[in-house]
């Protein structure tokens, strides 16, 4: 344990000594902080949880430091990584081991204090539907794919299970190399561990109602 700590400590200082250019967005600010503080809380290094993930430490470190915008496809291995839901990723999501609110708390979200966490790179937007105490698997949210959008081309996997239904405008949906069009009134399901991606082919916006339910 001392090694690694020594070699996050020294990742950490590195890292933090490149040059970089402003935040992008607040979102991204919090989203880094966000990371930075389940890292922390699981004891990982930089160079650790980068090699997890993929990802160069330098990269990881700039999102943390909300200079970079992270995938879905990094948010959904981190949370695979910190054992919990893509939901306590989101900007002032509690810990799931602080979830010791009464379970009151945790019924009602109102349209104001739903969580957002944009993905401005990938014309990305997720609004969490429901509350992020960890208390519950499931979790809704609203996705909102610009024109053009996409999660990009590559694959991703995290634990679970996921289900949609298109409200509005198209989806191109992806699992393990076969492709659907979706279009308002269409429905889906997969278990989140078979390789998907998914975009918006089109010129207008897409709007998905989405469930994720965690290992």
């Amino acid at each position: 344990m001392s090694d690694m700590g020594s070699i996050g400590e020294a990742a950490d200082g590195a890292a933090t000594r490149d040059e970089a250019p402003a935040p992008t967005s607040p979102l991204d600010s919090s989203v880094g902080l966000r990371l930075r503080a389940l890292r922390k809380q699981h004891r990982l290094s930089l160079q650790v949880l980068a090699g997890r993930l993929g990802v160069s430490i330098g990269h990881l470190s700039q999102i943390e430091r909300g200079l970079s915008t992270a995938s879905l496809k990094l948010l959904a291995g981190a949370a695979d990584a910190f054992g919990v839901g893509l939901a306590d990723l989101f900007p002032g999501a509690a810990p799931a081991a602080a979830a010791t609110e009464p379970e009151t708390s945790t019924i009602v979200v109102r349209q104001s204090e739903r969580g957002r966490l944009g993905l401005w790179q990938a014309g990305i937007t997720k609004e969490l539907l429901t509350a992020p105490r960890g208390a519950s698997r499931l979790n809704l949210f609203m996705v909102r794919i610009e024109p053009g959008g996409t999660t990009g081309e590559e694959d991703y996997v995290h634990g679970g299970e996921e289900a949609g239904f298109v409200l509005e405008g198209a989806l191109e949906l992806h699992v393990e190399g076969r492709e659907w069009r979706l279009e308002p009134g269409d429905s889906f399901r997969f278990a989140s561990d078979r390789p998907h991606r998914f975009g918006n082919p089109t010129d207008e916006v897409a709007l998905v109602l989405w469930v994720n339910v965690t290992p």
